[in-house]
C-alpha cells in the first residue's frame, strides 16, 4: 500500500514535497535511493529510535502511516510486532503533538484483524463492532494499541482506516503456514494494492473541516471485490489446472480463530475517496493473476489441463508441497503432531472437533454470499444524534462494566473513566467506544481469556455466541 502510494505522489511530486522514513536495509537502498534528491527526502531510520521518527516528522504537513510489521511475521517476532506497530506509532504521536497538533493531518492505516473471528452469521459487520481479536494474533493486538494511541490524540485531524487483505497478482509469493489459519467458510472483501495505494494518496484532498475527520472505516474494494475463501483458492487452483481437493486435505485448514467478513459500511470511505473507480472485480483480479505468472507456469497450467498423466504428477508433487508448508511450526499439523492443545483449542475447539472434520466429500458449510447474517448490537440508540450520560452508561452496562465518571460535556472525544466486567480501570473517549467499537485493552490481551468475561459482556458475546433471530433465518 506504501509504496503504491509513492508511485502515485511521485507523479505528483510537482504538487508535494515527499518525505520518505525507511529503514536502511539494503532492499530499500537499492529501491529508492534513485529517487532521492530535490523532490524526496528520504530519512533513514528505526521506529524503534524516538530521535529518528523525530526527525522524519519535522515540518511535515500530513503524515500517511503505513509502517507496520505484519502477519505472519508479526506473530513469529509478537515484541517487535509491538515496538514497530504500537510503539512506533507512538513514537510519531508524540513527535506530531510536540511539533503542530493542529496543523499536521495523521492518516493512520489500521487492519481488518482487530476485530478477530468473523464467521457466519456474523460474517457481515460495521464500525463500531466488538474489537476482539483472534488468539494469538500478536498483530491484531499491535494495530489496536496503535490506532487507540492516534485516536485517543491531541491530533486535531486524525482517521483510522482498517485495512483488509490486499490482492496481490503475484500472489504465489506469499504461500506460508498462515494460509491453513484460515477457515474454508471466511467471508472476504478485499482490496487491489492499486485501488489502497489510491485513496490514501486522495486522504491530502481532505479539507480539514471536513467530516471525514475523526472516523473509524473499514477499507475494502467493496461488493465487487467479495468472495470466499473455498472460492479464492478453488479459481486460483483451477488457473493452474488443479483440483484443490487433490493437493489438500479439509483437515489441514482451521475451522475457527481468523478474521475476515464483508463489510456493510465499506461505501461509506468510497464517498469521500472514490477509490472504487473502475470498478474492479474478484474477475479482473484473477485475470492479473494469469497475467503475473511466469511461463513456466502457464506452461504447466496447460499440460495439467490437457495431458491427464501429468496433471496427476503435477498434483501429487503440488500436494507434497503444501503439506510440508502445513507442517511447519507455524502450521495446523504441526500444533496436530506435536499436541499443542492450546492453538488446537484456538483453531479447531477441540482435538475431537478436529477428528470429526470429514473429507472434501462430505457436507460443506454454506458459502452463499446472501445468506442471513446478525447485524451486531452496540448498545444504544445509534439514531440518536445527541447522547447523553444515560446512552454511555447504558452502552458499558451492555459491556458488562461501568461509566465511573458521573459528569460528561456531551463532547464525544472527552476523555472518561470506565471499568470493565472484571474490575480493570481504564480511560477512553466516547468516540473511541462507541464508534471505533473499543473497550478494555487488558480483557483482550494475553492470554485471551475471553471465557473470563463473555457471560457478562453481551456486547463481545454476540461475536463468540451469535444468534440469528426467527425473522431472519
Amino acid at each position: 500500500m506504501g509504496f503504491e502510494a509513492f508511485q502515485l505522489l511521485w507523479k505528483k511530486r510537482d504538487q508535494y514535497k515527499i518525505v520518505l522514513f525507511l529503514r536502511p536495509s539494503a532492499k530499500n537502498k537499492k529501491g529508492f535511493q534513485k529517487y532521492e534528491g530535490e523532490d524526496l527526502k528520504i530519512v533513514w531510520g528505526d521506529a524503534q529510535n524516538r530521535e529518528d521518527v523525530i526527525k522524519a516528522c519535522r515540518g511535515i504537513d500530513w503524515c500517511l502511516h503505513t509502517m507496520a510489521l505484519i502477519s505472519p511475521e508479526a506473530d513469529r517476532r509478537p515484541e517487535m510486532a509491538h515496538v514497530v506497530n504500537a510503539q512506533g506509532t507512538q513514537y510519531l504521536v508524540e513527535a506530531i503533538e510536540a511539533e503542530a497538533p493542529d496543523r499536521i493531518k495523521f492518516v493512520y492505516i489500521g487492519s481488518v484483524a482487530e476485530y478477530g473471528d468473523r464467521l457466519p452469521p456474523v460474517h457481515v459487520g460495521r464500525t463500531g463492532d466488538p474489537i476482539l481479536p483472534s488468539i494469538f494474533d500478536y498483530y491484531a493486538i499491535s494495530k489496536i494499541n496503535g490506532e487507540l494511541t492516534v485516536m485517543e490524540s491531541k491530533i486535531r485531524c486524525r482517521v483510522s482506516m482498517r485495512q483488509t487483505f490486499i490482492m496481490i497478482p503475484g500472489l504465489f509469493s506469499l504461500m506460508d503456514p498462515i494460509m491453513f489459519h484460515q477457515p474454508i467458510h471466511s467471508f472476504m472483501e478485499n482490496i487491489t494494492g492499486r485501488d489502497a495505494g489510491r485513496l490514501l494518496v486522495k486522504c491530502l484532498d481532505m479539507e480539514e473541516d471536513s467530516s471525514f475527520w475523526g472516523g473509524y472505516y473499514n477499507i475494502s474494494g467493496g461488493p465487487l471485490c467479495r468472495t470466499t475463501f473455498l472460492e479464492f483458492l478453488d479459481t486460483i487452483y483451477r488457473m493452474l489446472g488443479i483440483d484443490y481437493r487433490k493437493v489438500m486435505d479439509r483437515n489441514w485448514f482451521a475451522l475457527k480463530n481468523f478474521h475476515m467478513q464483508f463489510y456493510e459500511d465499506s461505501g461509506k470511505l468510497n464517498e469521500y475517496l472514490h477509490h472504487w473507480e473502475g470498478g474492479y472485480t474478484m474477475e479482473d483480479f484473477f485475470n492479473a493473476v494469469w497475467k503475473k505468472l511466469p511461463w513456466y507456469l502457464k506452461a504447466t497450467a496447460w499440460s495439467t489441463k490437457h495431458i491427464p498423466p501429468y496433471k496427476w504428477l503435477v498434483q501429487k508433487i503440488t500436494k507434497g508441497q503444501l503439506k510440508k508448508l502445513c507442517n511447519k511450526p507455524d502450521g495446523t499439523q504441526y500444533w496436530i503432531r506435536h499436541g499443542e492443545k492450546a492453538k488446537i483449542n484456538a483453531f479447531y475447539g477441540s482435538l475431537e472437533k478436529y477428528k470429526a472434520i470429514p473429507g472434501w466429500e462430505g457436507e460443506l458449510p454454506s458459502l452463499d454470499q446472501n445468506q442471513p447474517h446478525q447485524r451486531l448490537n452496540h448498545g444504544y440508540d445509534e439514531t440518536k444524534e445527541v447522547l447523553e450520560l444515560d446512552d454511555l452508561q447504558k452502552a458499558a452496562e451492555f459491556r458488562g462494566g461501568l461509566l465511573t465518571s458521573d459528569s460528561w460535556t456531551g463532547a464525544m472525544d472527552e476523555k472518561l473513566s470506565w471499568h470493565c466486567c472484571q474490575g480493570h480501570a481504564f480511560k477512553l473517549t466516547p468516540h473511541s467506544v462507541l464508534k471505533g467499537g473499543h473497550w478494555c485493552l487488558d480483557c483482550i490481551a494475553p492470554p485471551w481469556n475471553y471465557d473470563a468475561f463473555l457471560d457478562k459482556n453481551r456486547f463481545a458475546s454476540q461475536v463468540v455466541n451469535p444468534v440469528i433471530a426467527p425473522s431472519e433465518q
